[in-house]
């Protein structure tokens, strides 16, 4: 079995830089204003990732008929309401977790 990288070559390409700035004593660190405004700006970009995956919105499919009571007998399997199992597939599907 192959081991995975921890980080890829670019991440350890930047971690050697970072390193080597210590090293010989050109780094500096950034300002504490700056500092404060960066966090600022990566929680607002943090906090609308969230949201925008935590949103739900309300679609109509039509559906076969057999196929919904497919899914339902599977979902009654797996103890699941069949609105869910199929919001999940859909999920499995768009972040590519399934192939279709």
């Amino acid at each position: 079995m192959q081991d995975k990288k921890l980080y890829t070559d670019d991440e350890m390409a930047l971690f050697q830089s970072l390193e080597n700035d210590i090293d010989n004593g050109t780094y500096k660190p950034m300002e504490a204003s700056a500092l404060h405004k960066k966090k600022k700006e990566f929680k607002a970009v943090a906090d609308n990732t969230l949201k925008k995956m935590t949103t739900k919105k309300s679609y109509n499919l039509r559906l076969f008929e057999n196929d919904i009571e497919s899914i339902k007998a599977i979902a009654l399997q797996k103890g699941l309401p069949y609105q869910s199992l199929i919001s999940s597939i859909i999920h499995q599907v768009a972040t590519k977790q399934i192939k279709v």
